[in-house]
């Protein structure tokens, strides 16, 4: 009985298949929100990784401050990339590549990551704060609409970029 449950539902999948005429199912477009949702959270990672090579390149007197948030940044696009859902024994290996400083973004692709660096360092660091402010609350927001391991990896990601704005605006070796 479960066999012949097993041909039916492959044969309605091969058929609907065919016609191009059936609905998505749930999993399918749960798969594809969450493939989205990823893809763009790469972008956005990828602009943020841009702004930091452009500051680097500008102050790189700076370098060993940011070395460490910027391979953060890296590290969360590689762990945000969308990996097929694992079906077997597959090399889990992200479908789109992850970013690097050298890629060069797509053609609907804003300018905003690669803004202006203002001349004077702390300005600087004050407008790369405030782009992993705006990344982090961003993030945030989008946390209502993600699927569950997405939501919970965005809200580690966003309550990282929270801290690296902090870490860029305070004044290290200072007392409190």
């Amino acid at each position: 009985m479960l066999a012949g449950a097993a041909v039916a539902a492959a044969g309605s999948a091969l058929v609907t298949g065919c016609s191009g005429g059936g609905e998505p199912s749930a999993a399918d477009q749960a798969i594809s929100l969450e493939r989205r949702m990823r893809e763009g959270a790469v972008r956005d990672s990828g602009r943020l990784l841009e702004r930091y090579d452009a500051t680097l390149a500008v102050h790189p007197d700076l370098a060993e401050r940011l070395a460490p948030l910027r391979e953060a940044v890296a590290a969360h696009a590689k762990a945000l990339a969308f990996t097929t859902p694992k079906a077997g024994p597959t090399p889990s290996r992200p479908a789109s590549p992850s970013p690097s400083p050298s890629a060069s973004p797509s053609p609907s692709a804003p300018a905003a990551g690669r803004a202006e660096v203002p001349a004077k360092p702390a300005e600087a660091l004050s407008a790369l704060a405030d782009a992993e402010r705006s990344l982090s609350e961003a993030r945030t927001i989008a946390l209502a609409g993600a699927p569950g391991e997405l939501a919970r990896m965005l809200a580690s990601v966003a309550a990282c970029g929270a801290v690296h704005a902090f870490l860029l605006t305070s004044n290290p070796g200072a007392a409190s």
